[in-house]
């Protein structure tokens, strides 16, 4: 048989693979998630997401040293709050003393190459965990999004380089980028969940930093998952208001909106690897269901394929050494 064009040729070897690969991952898409604790010399194992850890500054410390060392240069930092400090106001989350503003402090005198995000929300903070403020079971938007500035202005303080606005209020990167500009950090950058949805997969993070609401759920500002031409109108709207990175979040049920987004933004485009995607990649390992280090390999390349030119993904660490 003849064959005028047989593209198996560009299959039959590893060397030619690799040569012709469209996508190739490295250290430099990868952003770590941290998840830290009060305390000294704590590594809690997160039940629902073996292998991850909450840890306290101290050990977090050490870690951030390890994953510089290994060619990461990019952590977002998630704290757990003492139920004492939570109330309806998240006041909590601007305390110059707090563990978010320790965090940030510890991690920049300890590695000060390292670029440090910080999550932007109040469900940490919240009595309701919720991501905003609640009235009359209502989470308003306007006084969360003042929150939301003080929050963004204290983590500049702290040395943070990235503010992560996570909580989907209207018109929060607008308010946020005004506010740190006025309060002369020009250059602290916002990194925005433009697309976030409301998604069963966060489950095991909530796990970790105990902040599931106390009621309802938070369909009334993450987005509707049946939705494509909203993502769009928001992350269009999150670049005009200010934002330098845009998120897609999760990833890979939505690797098409990762698409859609990168097609319509000339900024840089991240996505968020979560927790239950995660999880579940850790069960059907356990499970003997699929090869685990394969399916990491494979997951984090069809989310940087899709669009995505930085991954959140708590598979960081194990990415890295697959890799090299």
């Amino acid at each position: 048989m003849y064959l005028q064009r047989r593209n198996r040729i560009l299959r039959q070897s590893a060397a030619i693979r690799s040569l012709v690969a469209e996508t190739a991952l490295s250290p430099n898409d990868f952003i770590v998630p941290l998840f830290i604790d009060e305390g000294e010399n704590i590594k809690t194992e997160i039940a629902s997401m073996p292998g991850y850890y909450r840890n306290s500054l101290d050990v977090t410390v050490k870690e951030v040293k390890e994953m510089w060392g290994m060619g990461l240069k990019s952590v977002l930092i998630f704290i757990k709050c003492k139920d004492e400090l939570k109330d309806n106001t998240g006041k909590e989350a601007w305390n110059e003393n707090g563990l978010m503003q320790r965090s940030i402090k510890a991690i920049k005198d300890a590695v000060p190459e390292m670029l440090v995000m910080t999550d932007v929300a109040l469900d940490p903070y919240s009595s309701y965990g919720h991501d905003g403020i609640v009235k009359n079971n209502e989470i308003v938007n306007d006084e969360t999004v003042e929150a939301l500035v003080q929050m963004s202005i204290s983590h500049a303080q702290a040395g943070a380089d990235f503010v992560a606005p996570s909580d989907m209020m209207d018109g929060r990167i607008g308010a946020i980028r005004q506010g740190l500009e006025e309060n002369g950090f020009s250059k602290t950058g916002i990194m925005s969940y433009s697309a976030k949805y409301a998604s069963c997969f966060y489950g095991p993070f909530r796990d970790a930093l105990d902040s599931a609401p106390g009621f309802g759920d938070k369909k009334t500002y993450q987005m509707d998952y049946a939705n494509r031409k909203e993502a769009i109108k928001e992350t269009v709207m999150d670049v005009a208001e200010g934002a330098d990175i845009v998120m897609v979040k999760p990833a890979l049920a939505y690797l098409d909106i990762i698409r859609e987004v990168k097609n319509a933004v000339d900024i840089p485009v991240s996505a968020y690897n979560i927790s239950g995607e995660y999880a579940m990649i850790k069960a059907a390992a356990k499970m003997g269901w699929l090869n685990e280090d394969k399916a990491i390999l494979e997951t984090l390349t069809a989310i940087k394929r899709a669009g995505a030119d930085l991954i959140a993904t708590y598979f960081a660490k194990d990415a890295v050494k697959l890799l090299t």
